[in-house]
């Protein structure tokens, strides 16, 4: 079954905060006014560990949920602006295990992470990746590294184009996940800055002590 993607009136931070406290955790707070939010389940199917996760986006941004099918789960939780190439999408680093502390890793580890997570994007190949600065912030508990980057888009048709990001680096379950936030350069230094920092800012994700039961699908011989 394919998920197709919906508006962001289909959710709120009210729907939100409902979720996460069904969970028994704190809402979604200083969530920006003109902003919608989200609190959805990564990983219902067999083939992936379960995660709930939480950000806020601008309300005119179009989410996009994982597809559900006999084999499992793919894709991923994505919002964005999309015609005009602003996205923040979530992404599970592959083959990482848990960090005990995700702050102590380092840039490298960081910039590692971050290409993993921009190199899933189609044919598209980027260079000339960079970090810019990153800042170790804790929230209700949990660890974050936000991390500011930029890199050079190479588009299958053949051009260049410049983009500038940020992202929130964390460990939770047994792996490292994190939502990055990225445009156009040209637009991030004149409308989008602030928007994807109040995005990445109020990025959850939580595993630990967690019952998903209710929410997952059942295994494919289930069907």
């Amino acid at each position: 079954i394919l998920l197709s993607p919906a508006p962001a009136m289909a959710y709120g931070l009210g729907k939100a905060n409902d979720r996460l406290a069904s969970y028994g955790l704190p809402p979604l707070a200083n969530v920006a006014n003109g902003y919608s939010a989200l609190a959805e389940i990564y990983g219902k199917g067999a083939n992936r560990s379960p995660l709930l996760v939480a950000f806020s986006f601008p309300l005119d941004w179009v989410v996009t949920l994982p597809s559900q099918d006999v084999n499992g789960e793919d894709g991923t939780i994505q919002a964005g602006e999309y015609a005009k190439g602003d996205t923040a999408t979530f992404f599970v680093v592959p083959d990482e295990k848990k960090a005990e502390n995700i702050q102590e890793k380092g840039k490298e580890f960081y910039k590692n992470a971050l290409i993993g997570a921009i190199s899933q994007k189609g044919n598209n190949v980027y260079q000339d990746f960079k970090i810019i600065k990153s800042e170790p912030v804790t929230t209700d508990g949990n660890k974050y590294v936000l991390v500011d980057f930029k890199y050079t888009l190479l588009t299958g048709a053949g051009f260049e184009v410049e983009r500038k990001g940020v992202a929130s680096i964390t460990s939770q379950g047994d792996g490292v996940q994190l939502l990055w936030a990225a445009s156009i350069a040209a637009r991030y230094k004149n409308k989008t800055e602030g928007q994807l920092r109040n995005i990445v800012n109020s990025f959850r994700c939580y595993s630990d002590g967690l019952n998903f039961s209710a929410d997952l699908r059942p295994a494919a011989e289930d069907f």
